[in-house]
């Protein structure tokens, strides 16, 4: 019996990260300021957004996985293309005539949450028609990233989001999706996520955001509240399970969701998972035994990271084994060990793939005990 397929479509770009020398910093004026010369080290270019972070490590990790991303007919594009035909994951591309290739600025210094200067280009025009109808024969999972940085999946309360899920569901298609942050300034910014998150959630069998995005989409002024919070710092650092994070999960469960995992960061993950019976909507290609996924709760630690450069790609990366362990049909508890087990490897490299490890020497470093995070007490 051959491997199950994957499509890993949505957000891709070329990312710029300039490389920090080994400094650490409490804030961002610390290095960067008005008027400095700032001395790097040589810049990592590298492919960024879900379909390369999360569809390149997933193949990588042994899924059977095809890429699908827009991107223009320039240079940044054929640099895109030359490095996934090194993976021999360039034919599921799409290319556009009339919009430039996305890329990303990525200010990764250690010690502070990366930030990026971001351009859209041919990601803003990607749609549900994009996708060939022959394409998606025998595939079991549809994996989508980025919606919130993809215009024509925002716009009209996301109607082209929901078509393109309902799409999938109705081929009958396991889907998971993972979101980005919003620029509160933004047209994404304005947009009505509460809205948009009810009406795709419901075709959404696996839910991954962060919770810094979940936040911000269905309780702004929470959001904002834990930004006060934690000061200018990592707000993941200063969340409390009950009392920040389960009142979202709930929210989402309501919607539909099936598996949820809440990205939060170097502490961990949070998940949690509906009832046998939603469960097994899944179906049996993905989910054969529903009665070992039903009614999870927890939180799962990260592991200690060897060292850290950059926190780039970890999220994604982290997703890209749980999703390549679930096909694999790991139990539950594995799943989520390789997830936490592989975003701490990220975050040893500059970029999302040099820092992966197969699942075997993940389980031997596990088996060894390997370190957790140990998780700070609020207050």
């Amino acid at each position: 019996m051959g491997k199950k397929k994957v499509i890993a479509a949505g957000h891709i770009c070329l990312d710029i990260t300039p490389v920090f020398p080994d400094i650490r910093a409490e804030h961002l004026e610390d290095v960067l300021s008005p008027g400095k010369l700032v001395e790097v080290k040589e810049a990592d270019v590298h492919t960024g957004g879900s379909v390369a972070n999360t569809g390149l490590a997933m193949k990588i990790l042994g899924a059977d996985v095809t890429l699908m991303g827009k991107i223009g007919r320039d240079r940044f594009g054929d640099m895109i293309l030359n490095i996934l035909r090194q993976y021999d994951a360039e034919s599921g591309m799409l290319c556009s005539e009339n919009f430039s290739t996305s890329y990303s600025v990525v200010i990764a210094v250690p010690g502070i949450d990366r930030m990026f200067l971001h351009n859209p280009g041919a990601n803003s025009v990607f749609r549900a028609d994009d996708i060939p109808e022959n394409i998606l024969e025998d595939v079991s999972l549809f994996h989508f990233g980025y919606p919130p940085i993809m215009k024509a999946m925002y716009e009209n309360d996301g109607a082209e989001l929901v078509k393109m899920m309902k799409r999938m569901k109705a081929a009958g298609i396991a889907t998971s999706m993972d979101m980005a942050a919003v620029d509160a300034a933004s047209e994404a910014g304005r947009a009505d996520w509460e809205k948009i998150l009810s009406l795709a959630l419901p075709f959404v069998d696996f839910f991954v955001p962060s919770v810094e995005e979940l936040c911000f989409m269905l309780d702004r002024k929470r959001f904002e509240e834990w930004q006060q919070r934690a000061k200018g710092g990592d707000i993941t650092g200063y969340l409390d399970v009950d009392e920040d994070i389960r009142p979202l999960a709930d929210r989402c469960m309501a919607l539909g969701v099936k598996v949820l995992l809440v990205k939060c960061g170097a502490p961990g993950i949070y998940y949690r998972t509906a009832d046998r019976e939603k469960l097994s909507l899944i179906g049996d290609d993905l989910m054969p035994e529903p009665e070992k996924w039903a009614d999870l709760e927890g939180f799962e630690r990260s592991y200690v990271p060897e060292r850290i450069a950059s926190g780039t790609g970890a999220g994604d990366t982290s997703i890209a084994a749980f999703l390549t362990a679930v096909l694999e049909g790991f139990e539950p508890e594995e799943c989520l060990q390789l997830a936490t087990a592989t975003g701490a490897s990220c975050v040893a490299s500059y970029d999302a793939l040099s820092g992966l490890k197969s699942f075997e020497e993940l389980r031997e470093k596990i088996r060894r005990g390997w370190e957790k995070q140990i998780l700070k007490e609020r207050g």
